[in-house]
């Protein structure tokens, strides 16, 4: 169905020609405003050596575009009761994967590699849920999948946590693990006036280039994770204290590790970079 128009009259039709009604219980929230989409296709920048894969569709407004300027796009979708309106959308776009299941119980790496040809470029894409934003983003970005960038929509808060940089109130587990995976950037804020039906809190399109990662990279990633997550388990804390708590260890035992990574044991775990955390990581070792 080529040219379907999601401004906010047509879509308020579509639904009611499919029957469908937005469920809270899914976060979903149908993006209606064509500045805001024209803005993440922008930012995608897919080509015909790009495949573009998208989770949670809803009623296929990016799927469209994607469709129409990527080589192939794999769309994953949960609610299974969007299957006759994404396929009244989609008809006749040959280039569309779409699979209903939960990304979260899925082998994604298993859906898009048989797409995938030597000189392609990976891309995801979406507008994420905001009750499962984080554990879809790092589903993906946590793969072996040879991901090039990200261009998400999610909550402005989550946007701000994802972009803060060491020092800052949002500066957490959030922080180090998307920008352990790329340069992140906010490209900008949208208002809750861009969606069907909005929701009550603004939301922001967020840019991982996943080809500029930081260039210390850790030996023993899960070793890595653990550590963030132990350091932030208690931000009050001195690092010292926290590492004890969140690894099990005696505090004795953190603080010789700590201090041979060349950091203050008293130090809080907002003040460390990426680095600082990799340097932690491989006094732990593996």
């Amino acid at each position: 169905m080529a040219g379907v128009d999601f401004g906010p009259r047509a879509t308020k039709e579509l639904l009611r020609q499919y029957g469908v009604i937005a469920k809270k219980q899914l976060g979903q929230n149908f993006l209606i405003d064509a500045r805001v989409l024209d803005g993440i296709v922008a930012a995608v920048n897919a080509d015909d050596h790009t495949v573009a894969l998208e989770v949670g569709p809803g009623l296929g407004a990016l799927t469209t575009q994607l469709a129409e300027r990527a080589r192939q796009v794999v769309a994953i979708e949960k609610d299974e009761t969007l299957r006759p309106l994404l396929g009244g959308v989609l008809a006749g776009q040959g280039n569309v994967e779409l699979v209903f299941a939960d990304c979260l119980k899925v082998d994604i790496e298993t859906l898009v590699s048989p797409f995938l040809q030597e000189d392609d470029d990976l891309v995801f894409a979406a507008n994420l849920p905001y009750y499962v934003t984080t554990p879809i983003l790092f589903a993906v970005l946590e793969s072996k999948l040879p991901l090039r960038r990200a261009v998400v929509m999610v909550q402005r808060e989550v946007a701000d946590r994802m972009v803060a940089a060491p020092g800052g109130k949002d500066y957490g587990v959030l922080s180090v693990g998307v920008q352990y995976r790329g340069a992140v950037q906010r490209l900008f804020v949208v208002p809750p006036s861009a969606f069907l039906p909005q929701p009550g809190v603004e939301s922001a399109v967020v840019l991982i280039d996943c080809e500029h990662r930081p260039p210390l990279r850790a030996p023993d990633e899960e070793t890595f994770f653990r550590v963030v997550r132990a350091a932030f388990s208690t931000r009050r804390k001195t690092l010292e204290n926290a590492l004890a708590g969140g690894l099990g260890i005696a505090k004795l035992e953190a603080a010789d590790l700590i201090r041979r990574a060349g950091l203050n044991p008293s130090a809080r775990a907002e003040a460390l970079s990426i680095e600082d955390f990799v340097r932690l990581a491989e006094q732990m070792g593996p």
